[in-house]
């Protein structure tokens, strides 16, 4: 596919640093650096090595004064990132020779890329699939090591190779039938009963069903798990919160009711990014600010993916704290006994069903991050197999293995060869939206838009 236009973007964000990058894409990349680089060098600019640094300054084109000095690389066609002309200019790292650079090569005639286009068009020039695409924007996002695994993984092409892998398959099969259905008597080799066909569909709707077993693994390390702290007013909850970040994230005092609003903060537990929520403390009252930090304390738990349910051992059990377990219901938790730092031989005095904690000191903090990690099972996360992150693949693996599903149905009541086929077109149609062989122009512009404009 040929691009006829050139673009170009910050690659790094504005802000003082060492270094900030401009970049160019495009049959135009170099006409434009020719026309605002005056290289230190004898050498004319098309006479440049290819991924070489020249160093030089770049000119303003209104009145050919100096903006910065900098380190200059071209990077020809099709050894590039988009498979494009590229070149990049590496400025001094503040907002204003950034901003000042990048108008001067848009006074050349360069638009301005739009978000993801530099990855979109290594997509469309057949550089990367799309999904090696998407895992380029979960390498940048990643928040822990095994996240950050995972998406390499993908990008090196661990999901595309299973999913082609499964398009084959089907891709056979569909050959198979297909001679079935013009050459029915003249192939003996070729002929393929009912039997064989529902035994060859089997095997491609097993490979599929073994990835969507793994699809709710993938999105926790992409998204993380979202833990809510719950409990009565002054139990402990925000004291429990700057333990587990190990700073003074929220104010503490023993006064009831001092959290007002939930705090949300991002938290590593073994590779897995956890978002952990602490809320006001949920009790009846009459002061209307508290009131609406109850209430979005409720909201938080009915979205909560695992509650942290603390008690305190200095008061026993009340009728609040039974109100609290009526409100987490059936969703995953964990009840937390806090304040045993002001007790004696406090781990006798409840059983199993509790942990003993104290938010104060930080014991049992070790118990509590242990059991957490049973109930999210990080240790079947993280494994070798490749990891579906994206609820845009699982439903194109589940509408795949509903097209295989009535493609079997089809064959067990009879149904004509002609009519079986097209349910296995139409499954491997929809993998290959994964990957991007059959995905729509609207899709593609939903995926990119979630980039920065300089990637």
């Amino acid at each position: 596919m040929y691009i006829d236009d050139t673009i170009a973007a910050l690659a790094t964000p504005l802000g003082e640093g060492g270094i900030g990058i401009v970049r160019i894409s495009g049959p135009q990349a170099v006409d434009a650096l020719e026309a605002i680089f005056r290289p230190k060098t004898e050498k004319r600019i098309r006479d440049f090595e290819s991924h070489t640094l020249y160093l030089g300054n770049i000119i303003s084109p209104r009145d050919g004064g100096v903006i910065d000095e900098a380190l200059v690389a071209i990077m020809y066609a099709p050894r590039t990132f988009t498979r494009e002309d590229v070149v990049e200019i590496n400025c001094h790292g503040g907002s204003m020779p950034l901003r000042k650079t990048l108008e001067a090569v848009l006074a050349q005639g360069v638009r301005l890329a739009q978000p993801g286009e530099f990855t979109k068009r290594a997509f469309l020039n057949g550089r990367i699939d799309l999904v090696q695409a998407e895992s380029i924007l979960d390498i940048i996002r990643s928040r822990t090591h095994e996240g950050l695994r995972a998406a390499v993984d993908n990008l090196e092409g661990s999901i595309s190779r299973e999913i082609e892998g499964i398009r084959k398959q089907l891709s056979n099969i569909l050959a198979l039938v297909e001679v079935n259905i013009d050459f029915p008597e003249e192939d003996e080799e070729a002929a393929m009963g009912p039997g064989e066909l529902e035994d060859e569909l089997n095997k491609a709707a097993h490979e599929i069903t073994r990835l969507l077993e793994g699809a709710g693994k993938g999105k926790i390390l992409r998204d993380g798990i979202k833990v809510v702290i719950v409990g009565k007013p002054n139990v402990g909850k925000s004291s429990l919160l700057n333990t587990l970040l190990r700073e003074k994230r929220a104010i503490v005092t023993d006064i009831p009711g001092t959290t007002r609003d939930i705090i949300e903060e991002n938290l590593n537990l073994a590779g897995i990014p956890i978002r952990i929520i602490d809320t006001a403390g949920i009790r009846e009252t009459g002061d209307e600010v508290e009131m609406i930090g109850v209430e979005r304390s409720r909201k938080s738990l009915k979205n909560a993916d695992l509650a942290l349910i603390i008690f305190d051992i200095t008061t026993g059990i009340q009728d609040e704290d039974g109100m609290i377990m009526d409100l987490v219901g059936d969703i995953p938790h964990l009840k937390l006994l806090n304040k045993i730092d002001l007790m004696d031989r406090a781990e006798e005095l409840y059983d199993e069903e509790f942990i003993p904690i104290s938010a104060k000191t930080g014991a049992g903090m070790d118990l509590l991050e242990k059991n957490i990690g049973k109930i999210i099972e990080m240790d079947n996360i993280i494994g070798d197999q490749p990891l579906i992150n994206r609820i845009r693949h699982e439903q194109a693996l589940q509408r795949a293995l509903e097209s295989i599903e009535n493609a079997k149905k089809s064959s067990e009541v009879g149904h004509p060869l002609d009519i079986i086929a097209i349910d296995i077109k139409e499954a491997w149609s929809h993998l290959g939206e994964i990957v991007g062989d059959t995905v729509t122009e609207e899709i593609l512009d939903i995926i990119f838009q979630e980039f920065c404009i300089g990637k």
